[in-house]
């Protein structure tokens, strides 16, 4: 099963991290990450500019509205995420597990994921599988 594994931690104190704090946790994710490419179970792994490089767009009347930043009212904010091929829960439980020792202070919320595909989804409509 496909997991994305969100990570969340605290942006002011992430980036108030000199380049050698950032290098040294980096570091040690990639060695979880070069674990999981090993075991064939790592997929994309993105980390986030920051959010003051985000721009939403909401819908919420007729025409959507622009705005800089994700306004987000949350100590935390959403700084990466990993899509992983797990086993079961149990199996991403125990990675989550590995990448929050080499990570101090986030949090990680872990989501199963399916693949969406409109093209084959509509020729399995058609046939009705």
């Amino acid at each position: 099963m496909m997991y994305a594994i969100l990570c969340y931690h605290e942006e002011d104190v992430v980036c108030s991290w000199s380049k050698e704090e950032d290098a040294a946790v980096m570091a040690k994710i990639a060695a979880v990450q070069e674990r999981l490419t090993k075991a064939g179970k790592m997929g994309a792994s993105l980390r986030l500019l920051p959010t003051t490089a985000a721009t939403t767009l909401r819908k919420t009347q007729d025409g959507p509205l622009v705005i800089d930043g994700p306004f987000t009212e949350t100590k935390e904010q959403l700084l990466g995420f990993y899509l992983v091929d797990a086993d079961d829960l149990d199996d991403m439980l125990s990675i989550v597990r590995d990448l929050s020792e080499v990570n101090p202070g986030a949090t990680y919320e872990v989501r199963p994921v399916r693949a969406f595909f409109p093209d084959r989804r509509s020729a399995d409509q058609k046939t009705g599988t």
